[in-house]
């Protein structure tokens, strides 16, 4: 296993950590797919705010470092690809044994039908499906009693758009994905948590149009406010900390999916 990672470099300071509720995380060996930003960046934060041991993975080993550089704890990193199984085993041998696992891995293929790339889709169905199905075949044997997987899908597999075809479909079929492995794998629990239209940063490129867009967003979402990434750091500690709940989607979309 590789020694932890302490390297004291992010490239923003992070804000205060949110509370981690009732959920035991003391001594608790959590890994975090994708942790080197947004969502997983967050979640890293918070869970090593309350106490757990964290293991960084995902693509870019430079900005889990920035990660590692923000925690209260200790955290290892690990580059994986989760469309390479190979990367995948390598993973389950740095980790050893572990509590939970979250993946927010995504690898979007938007765009007209006509104008999509097969090599788009297939890294699409890497991240979302075959990644998570790999995950559980190489560490589900690794994980300690109560312990869970938490994927990632989307509103857009409830919301179905125009040039988002492969967007719904991946997350639709992550959806059904955790049904299949909470039977699998049982008792391991495994879950998902499915975002809406969130303020993670990923909108940014809209520049200028960015504020009229979140502001639309709320005016027709029944919650009359968009997401943030609390919301979800939120909802993926629920799924990790309540040992009845297994083989379900966390809609976190402010109702989105009903209008």
């Amino acid at each position: 296993m590789s020694e932890p990672r302490t390297t004291p470099v992010a490239p923003t300071a992070a804000s205060p950590a949110p509370a981690a509720a009732a959920l035991p995380l003391a001594g608790r060996r959590v890994v975090v797919i994708g942790a080197g930003a947004h969502t997983g960046r967050r979640l890293a934060i918070t869970a090593s705010a309350a106490g757990a041991d964290l293991v960084l993975a995902g693509p870019d080993p430079r900005k889990l470092e920035w990660t590692a550089g923000e925690l209260a704890g200790r955290a290892e990193v690990v580059p994986v690809d989760l469309a390479d199984e190979a990367s995948i085993v390598a993973l389950a041998t740095a980790v050893g044994g572990f509590d939970h696992l979250v993946s927010t891995a995504a690898m979007p293929a938007n765009g007209p039908l006509a104008a999509l790339a097969a090599d788009d889709v297939r890294r699409a169905f890497d991240a979302k499906v075959i990644g998570p199905l790999l995950l559980a075949k190489h560490l589900a044997g690794r994980t300690a009693a109560g312990g869970s997987f938490t994927f990632f899908s989307g509103v857009a597999a409830w919301r179905p758009a125009p040039a988002r075809t492969v967007m719904a479909t991946t997350n639709g079929a992550l959806a059904f994905l955790v049904q299949a492995l909470a039977v699998e794998i049982a008792p391991v629990r495994v879950n998902a948590v499915s975002p809406g239209i969130v303020d993670t940063g990923s909108w940014d490129g809209l520049g200028a149009e960015k504020e009229a867009f979140l502001r639309g967003v709320a005016e027709r979402n029944p919650a009359r406010r968009v997401g943030s990434v609390d919301d979800l750091v939120q909802a993926v500690l629920f799924a990790m900390g309540n040992p009845y709940v297994t083989g379900t989607v966390l809609h976190v979309d402010g109702g989105g999916r009903l209008v």
